[in-house]
């Protein structure tokens, strides 16, 4: 009862009216092209209610609610795995929502196998973005600085700040975030002096 009401008020309550459409079948005797149509609107509501419960979950994660986020992130995933397939770069996203959610409650053994499946699809997947790339590293290096693993967690930031600089730029949001996040860890550390230099970089 407890991870029902954790459901309902995490995500349920927003995508229930959207969910009975999309889980209505379409009636056998369409013609061709109303079987397209009716696809394409089910795809496109299926999109809809990805993009909802990531950017909820999102939220809760912003707002340190990591219990609350689960449950919408799992939403996300699992309707990203039925539109586009359940090794499509598209999933990784909500895997890397559903680790940092995790390891917020402290469950990291949950945290690592989400971020070992978005690790999987990304070195599956050649042309996978830089974005995507980056975002992984992130993830990992978050990851391992909460289990204390201070050197892993220092590789895979500097990955992350130098996949971030050389596509977007030095000086870019998307990597001051690594700086800051490896200043932390440097912090943790006790190394001030380089933490405040990576600081300064924020």
């Amino acid at each position: 009862v407890d991870h029902q009401k954790a459901d309902w008020v995490s995500i349920h309550e927003r995508i229930c009216q959207l969910l009975i459409p999309i889980r209505t079948s379409l009636p056998f005797l369409l013609s061709e092209k109303e079987r397209k149509h009716g696809s394409e609107q089910l795809v496109k509501r299926q999109k809809y209610v990805i993009d909802l419960a990531y950017s909820t979950a999102q939220g809760f994660v912003l707002d340190g609610k990591h219990q609350e986020a689960i449950p919408a992130a799992l939403h996300a995933l699992r309707f990203s795995a039925e539109v586009y397939g359940s090794n499509s770069v598209q999933l990784v996203p909500a895997y890397l929502l559903l680790a940092e959610a995790s390891t917020g409650v402290g469950h990291f053994l949950e945290a690592s196998k989400y971020l070992s499946q978005a690790q999987w699809i990304v070195l599956r997947t050649p042309d996978c973005s830089v974005a995507v790339q980056y975002k992984l590293h992130r993830s990992l290096g978050l990851f391992c600085a909460a289990e204390g693993n201070f050197e892993q967690a220092l590789y895979h930031l500097a990955n992350d700040i130098y996949l971030a600089s050389s596509t977007f730029g030095l000086k870019s949001i998307e990597a001051s975030g690594g700086y800051f996040h490896m200043a932390d860890v440097f912090f943790r550390q006790n190394k001030m002096d380089v933490a405040n230099s990576l600081y300064a970089e924020v």
